[in-house]
């Protein structure tokens, strides 16, 4: 459950980094630079939280593809909620910097409903 914490602390430094650096005008961010680090941070909090739950790959790196593949097997919204995750964070934000907050707000909310998922089958596998 350690990872699943630090899973929610990587959300927690997102919203920050938007509250914080990002400079909110009239729903929209004024810096991009800022939109993507959350955006990256997001993410990557979410990424912490499967690989929690999903283990190691047989060979080489993981990538969204694998991530999709393994959700499927497990629960199909989850895996809705992953592909909006991936779309939202990683491309439209990371990439993208979408400076539009409720982009953001919808991104870290479904980041949310992923970790808590994970943290939810933890527990009813310890």
């Amino acid at each position: 459950m350690k990872t699943v914490h630090e899973a929610k602390r990587y959300i927690d430094n997102a919203k920050g980094i938007l509250r914080e650096k990002a400079k909110k005008e009239d729903g929209i961010y004024q810096d991009k630079k800022y939109v993507k680090m959350a955006g990256h941070t997001a993410y990557a909090g979410v990424l912490v939280a499967l690989d929690e739950l999903l283990g190691r790959k047989k060979k080489g790196r993981k990538d969204v593809d694998w991530y999709k593949n393994q959700l499927s097997q497990l629960d199909k919204k989850l895996l809705g909620q992953f592909v909006a995750v991936y779309d939202t964070l990683h491309l439209s934000m990371s990439y993208d910097g979408n400076p539009d907050a409720e982009v953001a707000q919808a991104g870290l909310k479904r980041a949310e409903i992923i970790i808590n998922w994970v943290e939810q089958r933890l527990q009813n596998a310890a």
